[in-house]
């Protein structure tokens, strides 16, 4: 009689992404696939701690988001938290930028209030730049922090209809097109988010390795 061998394949490690923002963890998802991860988020849980954005970097407030819900469900979380820098407005809106036109802020209030900030300001003095840090733990500790950034200037009116945030203002000079023009194929391949989260594929490939290494 013949014995069959059956071999389970391993079950895909959960990522948390400390985020209720659709567009962003689908950005998430789409720069990281190709990892065997689930990723989830925090729309897919009920009951999380609530968590105030109150860092004065990125990176603080990232490892915040990252930490506080690693602590509370004891999973592989990832915060992140981004933004955008206009160097005359003294690198505002920085980590105000979902909230930049107050309680009520929506992407098209922000722009609107940006470009009000903006008027009359030459193209050779609205240079900008994109910031991103992503960090991740799992409960028990800090496992790391990336950052990424990536460089453009601000238009003087929106343009394309793809991404999110200050996309349809934020102009790549080497194309000289808006992020909301060059669409998720050319922007998931230069944009501050990709470039955070390219080195944070590298702590995920070192963290499963770890973690599926026979006790």
């Amino acid at each position: 009689m013949s014995s069959v061998k059956c071999q389970v394949k391993a079950k895909a490690l959960e990522l948390l992404v400390a985020t209720k923002n659709k567009k962003k963890l689908e950005e998430i998802k789409e720069i990281l696939k190709g990892l065997d991860l689930k990723i989830t988020s925090l729309a897919d849980y009920q009951d999380m701690p609530e968590i105030v954005e109150d860092g004065e970097t990125f990176a603080q407030n990232a490892v915040k988001k990252a930490a506080t819900i690693a602590l509370f469900t004891k999973k592989l979380v990832m915060g992140e938290d981004s933004g955008l820098e206009v160097g005359i407005l003294r690198n505002r809106p920085g980590v105000y930028s979902a909230r930049y036109s107050g309680p009520s802020a929506t992407d098209k209030k922000n722009n609107l209030k940006l470009l009000r900030e903006l008027k009359g300001v030459p193209a050779s003095k609205r240079k900008a730049r994109y910031q991103c840090a992503a960090a991740l733990a799992d409960g028990k500790r800090l496992i790391g922090v990336v950052t990424g950034n990536c460089s453009g200037v601000i238009g003087e009116k929106p343009r394309g209809s793809f991404g999110f945030g200050y996309d349809p203002l934020f102009v790549v000079e080497k194309y000289d097109k808006t992020f909301a023009e060059l669409g998720p194929d050319i922007k998931h391949k230069m944009s501050h988010r990709y470039k955070a989260l390219k080195k944070l594929r590298g702590l995920m490939a070192v963290y499963l390795k770890r973690s599926r290494r026979p006790s």
